[in-house]
């Protein structure tokens, strides 16, 4: 009915931004799990706070008492379901201490919630969508207009609308289940399908994504019913998806080249249909989304047998048995569970996840004797310490998840063995020292960012790798070489080089240049080696920079990014020619040891104006905004002369200029004010 959605337009609201000292939002849920919610308001409270993975309750509320002393605080609990009474009251103790005017929103299906928290007479009843608002968002959705729309089409549109009675959700689901149907015919159908009287349905809004489902293909259906390993308000990364539904074959194609693309195709249809929800694309285009609960309940309704999730404190051992193929374990003790997995011998997923570090969840040799059909193996932050060397007998593993394992100290040798595995994850697993990859070929997928000290042993052999987040070089120390990559030529998406140690061997041009589908590039460290013989991927769209102390770059070395959008310089001792790159959009300079910003910034250079083939140049073509950061030893930033101004436009394009902790820094330039600048932010200068 939209309750989550009213409460996100008051949450946003500017007036109550500025309204309130602190602002929290907690999606809670079923089951209602007070230690999971304390969490997250600590961590909303104060992001960097320690206590947020504590798992004693006492010291949780504590920590929110301290945290809202006198501060005026608005918190969101979106989608209550059925707390008991001491756990309600045990959660709002620490609120009292907030400042006069602190308010507690709650979203929730069940009237009965608010009779528990004695709120009775502060309730919204969210009623139905009007007709008229119905239609809006059904044709919005379909990606028609309305008011161009024929009268054969407005008529069945307005009855398919009808059988929506008043629910968000269905006309969203409705209304991108038309868009690809052009003709007439295709819409009479949708309004005649028998599923709408379909009896044995749960919930009414189910009738209209049911529809929207049994349009999509089977391959397709597969992938979305799949998402339901994971709980209700998880953020799902696209391409992680598309990794775990490659680990359960869901993607076949004849070319392997193309099986990532295929999958990327299938969630951007689920997108498109409204199966996934606040979809948001971040600057190195990862896309991260949500699933509506409604929808989750959809999933859960239709893979009631095979799929099955176990939270924390819920009964589970009558619904495990054979006909269960993929098995979801939140929060839970080892000592509870393991025992019956071989109830579930066919099991093809197993996922726990403990946020929280807390339960005592272990895989032994016993345990993986009962997973041998396992394609999927993902363990988050549990207290895991060892992997067993028979994890060798998974032959059939195509997913291994092991992040958030800082305790974890080696993996075995024998996972050489599992030549299926696509995608390894060991991400902020701090205490690995060596991982042997070298038969691992089949591997497409390796994240290992925050383990500083991985040795990747054999990862140049690794020729069909797709991403590899982090790569640490430390050649000081005999462990990785920047050379190993080196024929690694299919790796796509975003690259982060980190150096460790004084010392680097010589570069190899070859290393990056021949790495096409690269497109973010992030250089971290001791960069005392010369860059210019480093020739940077061709189709790089973004390039961050920290720490390079080397000689500086030449200006041919820039100009060879033709694609480049975004760089960024942090804590170099030199500030380039950069004005010729003609695609850069955003640039940001942080911490350059520099002095003054001379004219050669710019790229402009003198020709004759007489010679025939003279055209007048532009510097920084593209360019929208430019940030100088924390640079204490700038004084000046030099203009150019009447003569150069004739010979070049600059940054016709910039609107937003920011300049922050520069407090030597004399003038601007007056070129500035001839660029159709419209934001300006000083401080600290």
């Amino acid at each position: 009915m939209g309750k989550t959605t009213l409460c996100q337009l008051v949450y946003n609201d500017e007036k109550v931004k500025t309204h309130f000292d602190k602002r929290i939002w907690v999606c809670v849920s079923d089951p209602f799990d007070e230690i999971k919610i304390a969490r997250a308001i600590v961590e909303g409270l104060d992001n960097y706070n320690i206590s947020k993975s504590s798992n004693s309750l006492q010291i949780l509320m504590e920590c929110i008492d301290t945290l809202i002393q006198g501060k005026k605080f608005l918190l969101v609990l979106d989608d209550v379901w059925n707390p008991r009474h001491t756990q309600w009251e045990e959660l709002v103790k620490p609120f009292c201490h907030g400042a006069m005017g602190s308010r507690v929103l709650v979203t929730t299906r069940n009237e009965e919630v608010a009779t528990l928290m004695k709120a009775t007479t502060h309730v919204i009843h969210m009623k139905q969508l009007s007709e008229e608002f119905c239609l809006s968002l059904f044709y919005y959705n379909a990606d028609r207009d309305i008011c161009s729309e024929s009268k054969m089409f407005l008529d069945v549109g307005e009855k398919i609308v009808k059988k929506c009675d008043g629910l968000p959700l269905a006309a969203k689901t409705l209304g991108s289940l038309m868009r690809d149907k052009k003709i007439l015919r295709e819409w009479e159908d949708v309004l005649n399908s028998k599923l709408w009287e379909l009896e044995d349905i749960e919930q009414q809004v189910f009738r209209p994504l049911l529809l929207s489902y049994n349009d999509l293909t089977s391959e397709i259906r597969n992938c979305l019913l799949y998402c339901v390993i994971f709980p209700k308000d998880y953020v799902y990364d696209k391409d992680n998806l598309v990794e775990l539904w490659m680990s359960q074959n869901y993607l076949n194609v004849e070319e392997s080249k193309e099986i990532e693309r295929l999958g990327q195709k299938y969630f951007d249809k689920l997108a498109v249909r409204s199966f996934f929800q606040e979809v948001e694309v971040d600057e190195y285009e990862k896309t991260k989304c949500k699933i509506h609960d409604i929808i989750h309940d959809f999933m859960l309704y239709m893979t009631k047998n095979e799929f099955l999730t176990v939270n924390v404190g819920q009964p589970y051992l009558s619904s495990v048995n054979e006909q269960v193929h993929h098995l979801t374990l939140i929060r839970f003790d080892s000592s509870r569970i393991l025992d019956h997995f071989r109830m579930c011998e066919n099991l093809r997923t197993l996922v726990v996840l403990d946020y929280s570090h807390s339960s005592d969840f272990s895989i032994g040799e016993r345990e993986i004797v009962q997973l041998k059909y396992v394609r999927t193996l993902s363990c988050f932050s549990t207290g895991t310490r060892a992997i067993p060397k028979e994890i060798s007998g998974l032959i059939h593993l195509r997913y291994l998840d092991l992040s958030g394992h800082s305790w974890l100290g080696e993996l075995p040798d024998t996972m050489g063995s599992l030549y299926n595995l696509q995608t390894l994850r060991l991400v902020d697993c701090e205490g690995l020292k060596k991982v042997d990859l070298g038969r691992l070929i089949n591997m497409r997928h390796l994240s290992v960012r925050g383990c500083e000290k991985l040795e990747l042993m054999g990862i140049e052999r690794l020729t069909n790798l797709q991403t590899l987040d982090e790569f640490n070089v430390q050649e000081d120390y005999g462990g990785n070489e920047l050379g190993h990559l080196r024929n690694l030529n299919q790796l796509q998406g975003r690259l982060t080089i980190k150096i460790h140690g004084p010392k680097m061997g010589e570069i190899d041009a070859a290393i990056m240049v021949n790495k096409e589908q690269l497109r973010h590039l992030v250089l971290v460290g001791g960069w005392r080696r010369d860059l210019m013989a480093l020739q940077p991927p061709p189709g790089l769209e973004s390039l961050r920079v920290y720490h390079y102390n080397g000689k500086p770059l030449s200006t041919d070395w820039w100009s060879s990014l033709h694609s480049l959008r975004v760089l960024t310089l942090s804590e170099c001792l030199f500030l380039p020619s950069l004005g010729n790159l003609s695609s850069l959009e955003s640039l940001n300079i942080r911490r350059v040891g520099v002095r003054k910003v001379g004219v050669e910034f710019l790229g402009i250079h003198d020709h004759d104006q007489s010679d025939t083939n003279w055209r007048r140049q532009t510097s920084f073509p593209k360019l929208k905004q430019l940030t100088f950061d924390d640079m204490p030893y700038w004084k000046e930033w030099e203009g150019v002369n009447e003569d150069s101004e004739k010979m070049a436009v600059i940054m016709p394009c910039l609107s937003e200029l920011t300049i922050s902790g520069c407090d030597l820094l004399e003038a601007l330039p007056e070129f500035l004010w001839k660029t159709p600048l419209q934001k300006l932010h000083i401080s600290g200068s």
